[in-house]
């Protein structure tokens, strides 16, 4: 495995780096008795059991070139956040553990992660990728894929992509099939799938700072254009184009049964399509406010703990070796989620699908991961489910839901 050296931190990092027997990633030799002191280290790395396969290699290389030995943990995906915050402050959880952005306000606030440096490989990963993993304009982790939502489309039923939404609507109805596009609304509604016709509207959920991270005190979901957004879920829902009686399962059944052209959805339903016999292309989501339809991307990454005793190695284990071109290939092969290093998403980009939920990324914003971004939630869905069922005035249900929104926030 080739060492990324460009990952080196500054000159004084080094030299520490040294003495933790890190002088191979740095292209020098050791001595015995560092070897021999690195070799008391370990660095003890939580994953889940997709992943674990690609960084046993990533870990033996590792430890082979620094002798730091590397522990590899698997853990259920799901249960890691908890786990995390529940053990660092007592100093039993891992050096470094696999993590999604959207923990990464909880984990600040919680003081349980610490700082990652980058160095000058930052510009080497997708910029979307970086923002995610920052908060309040420091970098918390080593992304390694991008995964996000885009327009799945028929080629039999639907030629061509749609260049907004009103042009989808038009093209679905003109296949003459059930339903001229579907998207997951269900009981409660979706807000994640229907984001992108939100954004198009001009009402991202916050404002965001000069540096691009979110500002917890601009909640811009309640803009004018969050009202014109709930109108358009009104006019939608009593046309029939938004119902929550399509639940995730139903809009892929029905999408994989040809009763659709268009379907909006991730990665993830492609393989089932393409296995029913659909020829698929990915397009961006048509704008149905007149603004970019944005969804959110979801970043995953590898975080440091704020306890480690062996922080520099764990930066110089994720920077030079989870941020190779290698292994985000190899994590891309068994995970299927876009890579958030530019070289290896260039290299996956030979798949037309890869590469068409990529550029649709690189438009996309990050989910909001500061804490307040969890009060959301629970009014969200709701609001927009009785808004599309006509259940009360669109306006006056959109502003309880802000300021339900506010109100939980403070």
């Amino acid at each position: 495995m080739m060492v990324n050296k460009k990952g080196l931190l500054a000159a004084g990092a080094v030299a520490v780096a040294a003495s933790l027997a890190l002088a191979g990633c740095a292209g020098g030799s050791t001595s015995g008795s560092s070897k021999s002191d690195a070799a008391s280290s370990t660095l003890t790395v939580w994953v889940d059991a997709d992943r674990a396969a690609v960084l046993k290699d990533a870990a033996a290389a590792f430890t082979k070139e620094s002798g730091v030995k590397v522990k590899l943990v698997q853990k259920d995906f799901g249960k890691i956040q908890e786990a995390f915050i529940a053990q660092v402050p007592t100093g039993k959880g891992p050096d470094i553990t696999i993590a999604a952005h959207d923990w990464l306000g909880n984990f600040v606030s919680n003081g349980v992660v610490q700082p990652v440096e980058l160095g000058d490989t930052v510009g080497d990963y997708q910029k979307v990728a970086v923002t995610a993993m920052s908060v309040e304009g420091k970098t918390y982790g080593v992304p390694y894929s991008i995964e996000n939502i885009a327009l799945l489309r028929n080629t039999a039923l639907a030629p061509t992509a749609p260049a907004t939404y009103d042009d989808m609507i038009a093209a679905g109805t003109a296949a003459g099939t059930e339903f001229p596009f579907l998207v997951q609304v269900g009981p409660e509604s979706d807000p994640y799938h229907l984001y992108p016709f939100q954004t198009s509207f001009g009402a991202p959920v916050f404002g965001t700072n000069a540096d691009g991270s979110y500002n917890p005190d601009d909640l811009s979901i309640g803009n004018a254009g969050g009202e014109a957004y709930a109108a358009w879920l009104a006019k939608e829902g009593a046309a029939g184009h938004l119902s929550v009686n399509v639940t995730g399962d139903i809009a892929k059944e029905k999408f994989n049964s040809g009763a659709s052209p268009f379907l909006i959805t991730g990665p993830w339903n492609v393989p089932d399509a393409q296995k029913a016999g659909i020829d698929v292309a990915v397009d961006p989501i048509p704008s149905a406010g007149g603004s970019p339809a944005q969804p959110f991307v979801g970043v995953q990454g590898f975080v440091v703990s704020a306890k480690s005793k062996n922080a520099l190695a764990a930066n110089e284990f994720l920077v030079n070796y989870i941020g190779s071109e290698k292994v985000q290939t190899e994590l891309y092969k068994v995970g299927g989620r876009a890579p958030a290093l530019t070289s290896a998403f260039e290299a996956a980009s030979s798949d037309p699908i890869t590469a068409g939920f990529g550029a649709v990324a690189a438009e996309a914003v990050p989910m909001p991961s500061i804490p307040q971004m969890g009060k959301v939630w629970q009014f969200w869905g709701v609001t927009e489910a009785a808004i599309i069922t006509g259940a009360g005035d669109p306006t006056q249900l959109w502003q309880k839901m802000t300021a339900d929104i506010q109100a939980a926030i403070k």
